[in-house]
């Protein structure tokens, strides 16, 4: 008596895709099945979607060889791509976004240590450190749907406390939406920043009145390649 044996479905892969050109998108994770996504194509528009790209994703392309990946198949798991429309890839460290603040923060550390425990003769009563002055926080922000003006660059001190609504006012006065006050600020991929704790520094940020954020290619437009 013969009993056939099914083949084993491909395994499930979760991939990091990165946005085309957006050095301060950390990446978003997904997860790929034979389930889920039936083709190539299918997989590509949720990228779109999830991504909130403003133009359609046609090609994903490995951050750092730039080669180009044509089916679900060539997705390996635990993988980095970039997603990209018909435009060609920028060529970034998307692999190390947001990293190199944290190691120098280890090193620095590990330094410390190491001189402490090298010298055993001195006192064990440090003396108190000295607060630094903590460096003014600068953003820079978009006008909303605008392809023509630079960005403001906006500068928040670090020590005062800022109301959320001083700072909307303080957009609403210095960039003149014509739609009127800015009433929220959003990050480049269209989602509504609560907070100034959301802020970073030599971020880039759209004003956004009572309209919908436009997801438009402010950055690729606007900022120069050399900055």
């Amino acid at each position: 008596m013969s009993s056939r044996v099914s083949a084993p479905a491909p395994p499930a892969r979760t991939v990091l895709i990165h946005r085309n050109g957006d050095r301060f998108f950390p990446g978003r994770k997904f997860l790929v099945t034979p389930r889920r996504f039936l083709t190539f194509e299918a997989f590509l528009d949720e990228v779109t979607r999830s991504l909130q790209t403003p133009l359609a994703v046609r090609n994903l392309y490995t951050p750092r060889h730039g080669r180009g990946v044509t089916g679900l198949g060539e997705l390996q798991d635990g993988g980095h791509y970039v997603a990209a429309g018909s435009e060609r890839l920028q060529k970034l460290d998307y692999l190390n976004q947001g990293r190199k603040e944290l190691r120098g923060t280890r090193k620095s550390e590990g330094l410390q240590v190491k001189h402490l425990r090298g010298a055993p003769w001195k006192s064990n009563t440090l003396a108190p450190r000295q607060k630094l002055p903590h460096p003014p926080l600068t953003i820079h922000v978009f006008r909303n749907g605008d392809l023509l003006s630079p960005p403001f660059p906006l500068v928040l001190p670090r020590n005062t406390p800022l109301e959320w609504d001083t700072l909307l006012a303080t957009l609403t006065e210095k960039l003149e939406l014509s739609s009127g006050a800015v009433t929220k600020l959003c990050r480049l991929d269209g989602t509504q920043v609560l907070g100034k704790e959301e802020l970073g520094n030599g971020q880039h940020f759209v004003a956004v009145g009572s309209e919908e954020c436009q997801t438009l290619p402010y950055w690729e437009l606007l900022v120069p390649r050399d900055s």
